[in-house]
This record gives structure tokens, sequence and C-alpha cells, in this order.
């Protein structure tokens, strides 16, 4: 069944969810490189936990010398828009592409994208319940690493 399939890939309108979250890059242009390589860190960190891949959209490229179709940020895909395209296109196409494998979560604070993607058979979050989502999880995460560093120091005392 569809509705029973896992979570293969999770789409971020990296514009939306910036304009969504000041606590990243505080201080800085929503649209500038800064701003958005924080929020490419993040959502990295937050892959790495869950192990869910992450695809972020930006609208236009991503530097002076054009369009960028997938940097390299370790495993996080970041795609780009060309001339004439929307992030909100290649989402669209991207959770049709995906729909045979498995659902995918839409992250967009634009309704009609939204309804679309789940149309397509996807799920879709609002960028304000993602954030509390991503935050929530690395904070579980860096709690259990507390814990586990906290054993491991009591274990290596107790072995001297």
């Amino acid at each position: 069944m569809l509705s029973e399939m896992a979570l293969v890939r999770i789409l971020v309108d990296g514009y939306s969810l910036l304009h969504n979250w000041p606590e990243l890059a505080p201080g800085q242009p929503r649209h500038s490189a800064s701003a958005r390589e924080a929020l490419i860190r993040t959502l990295t960190r937050y892959q790495d936990v869950t192990g869910t891949p992450v695809t972020i959209f930006f609208d236009g490229s991503s530097s002076s010398r054009g369009p960028q179709n997938a940097a390299n940020h370790g495993q996080v895909e970041v795609l780009y828009s060309v001339a004439g395209q929307t992030a909100d296109q290649m989402i669209e196409r991207v959770a049709h592409r995906f729909a045979v494998y498995g659902e995918v979560l839409a992250v967009t604070d634009d309704h009609a994208e939204r309804e679309t993607v789940m149309s397509l058979g996807g799920m879709a979050s609002s960028c304000l319940n993602f954030i509390q989502i991503v935050e929530n999880t690395l904070a579980e995460q860096a709690d259990e690493l507390k814990n586990y560093n906290r054993l491991e120091q009591r274990r290596f005392r107790k072995g001297r």
C-alpha cells in the first residue's frame, strides 16, 4: 500500500524555510550565501541523525557564474532552479518521480505546493512544523551523546 511506504526523501523549499528560521544565520539576509550555508549545515546534521536523504531547492543561481544543479555538501543534495523554472516546479517533478519508491515530504509554506505534492501521493509540512521537528531531533541527539559520553567516562575511570 502507498500509505505504508517509507519516507524516501525530504524535499525542502530552501528560501521558504530560511524566511521562517531567523535563528539560522541571525542578522544575515535570507537570500545570502551565509544563510544558505547555515541551512545546509543544519539539514546535513538532521539527515545524518535520521538517515533520510534531504534535497534543498533554491530559486535562482548559487553564484554569479550561473546556476549549479547539484552543489556538493556532503550527502545533502542542493539544487538551484534555472531561468524560467522555480523551486516549486522542481519539487513537484521530484515528488512525482519518487512516488514509485515511497513517500516524500515536501517542506514549504506555499499551500498550493503542499496540496500538489499531496495529490502526487507525498506528504507536506509547514516550515514552522518542520523547524520544530529538526530542532527537537537535534536536541535529542545532543542529549543522547551527552549521556553516552558520561557513561563512557565512568566506564573509563573504573577500568583504570
